[in-house]
């Protein structure tokens, strides 16, 4: 069952601060990323305390990096049950993890975070790995 929406409306609101757009069907994911050109960073949200302790800050620290995705969204685990099926589909050849980080180049995923890869560490640890793959992958086009 869904958290009642008082309690995730600050944790959405979080990552539209930071400038991420939210895709709450799946509608809105396919004209998101059916088609992407150049790079889009997905956030898949989560309650979890490993989402709010070490995911977003380390996002929100990411993204002011010089070398950033060209657009940052997110769809939310456990709320918006179909759009986030259907984020989940565009990188099905990874296992679903919530809360978790894609970043596409030209619709291809070119990193992937896990949970189990933000859980333990600090959010500079998590950060410093986004920023080593937005440099390599949100340059110029190769």
């Amino acid at each position: 069952m869904p958290y009642p929406p008082a309690l995730v409306a600050p944790m959405r609101d979080e990552m539209v601060k930071m400038g991420a757009r939210e895709l709450t069907t799946p509608a809105e994911v396919d004209a998101a990323l059916g088609d992407q050109r150049g790079t889009t960073l997905l956030f898949v949200n989560s309650v979890c305390g490993c989402a709010a302790g070490n995911a977003r800050p380390a996002l929100r620290h990411a993204l002011t990096h010089g070398a950033r995705p060209q657009d940052v969204v997110t769809v939310f685990a456990g709320q918006d049950v179909d759009a986030t099926a259907r984020a989940r589909q565009y990188f099905a050849e990874y296992q679903p993890s919530s809360p978790s980080i894609a970043l596409l180049r030209d619709g291809e995923v070119v990193h992937f975070v896990h949970r189990h890869q933000i859980e333990g560490r600090s959010p500079q640890a998590v950060a410093a790995d986004l920023t080593a793959a937005f440099d390599k992958y949100c340059g110029a086009t190769v």
